[in-house]
């Protein structure tokens, strides 16, 4: 699906127009709901550095960017609008998101750890091979993601320090990350 069909993916589900596990659960729907505005709000207001916009400009080649991802997921509400409005810089770039409960889903091939975790970038040039991949998060998210699982901290404590994290962090890790990445290529 495209990028767009992803945000009406959103709207779908907060209408009660998409019931589907797990979004016949209220407590997934609030999740979906929280990470429509913390999307929309990076989408609005999360700046790209001049520095990842040139690399990604100066792409020559066709590329497909494919994201598995869920609308439940916090982490992508944090990282997928940047990767779109990165591929956005760039008419070489095609963005794919892949729903990773979806039946055509290939999140097996890039499990974490042998985990589904999501989002996953996985960059893959005209003839189909892979470029890069990245995700589920920047390093330093995990960091404190391992920390707080390793202190066996509530479900609630982890989302709400990855929240801050992302919050302070404004989406440089995810930048600079990607761009480390296309400079090593």
């Amino acid at each position: 699906m495209t990028f767009s069909d992803y945000q009406k993916l959103f709207d779908a589900i907060l209408a009660g127009e998409t019931n589907e596990k797990p979004y016949d659960d209220s407590l997934f729907v609030e999740y979906v709901k929280l990470n429509l505005s913390r999307q929309n709000r990076w989408l609005k207001k999360g700046e790209i550095t001049e520095e990842i916009k040139s690399t990604v400009q100066s792409i020559t080649e066709n590329q497909t960017w494919i994201v598995i991802t869920e609308p439940w997921c916090g982490d992508a509400a944090h990282n997928v609008p940047f990767i779109a409005r990165l591929t956005e810089l760039n008419p070489n770039i095609t963005l794919k998101i892949q729903l990773r409960d979806s039946e055509n889903s290939e999140i097996e091939s890039y499990l974490t750890n042998g985990g589904k975790s999501i989002p996953k970038l996985i960059a893959r040039n005209e003839a189909g091979a892979d470029i890069f991949t990245w995700g589920p998060r920047p390093a330093d998210s995990q960091v404190v993601f391992d920390r707080l699982k390793a202190e066996n901290a509530s479900f609630e404590m982890q989302k709400t320090a990855l929240q801050e994290w992302y919050n302070k962090n404004a989406g440089s890790a995810i930048q600079q990350e990607i761009l480390t990445i296309l400079k090593s290529l």
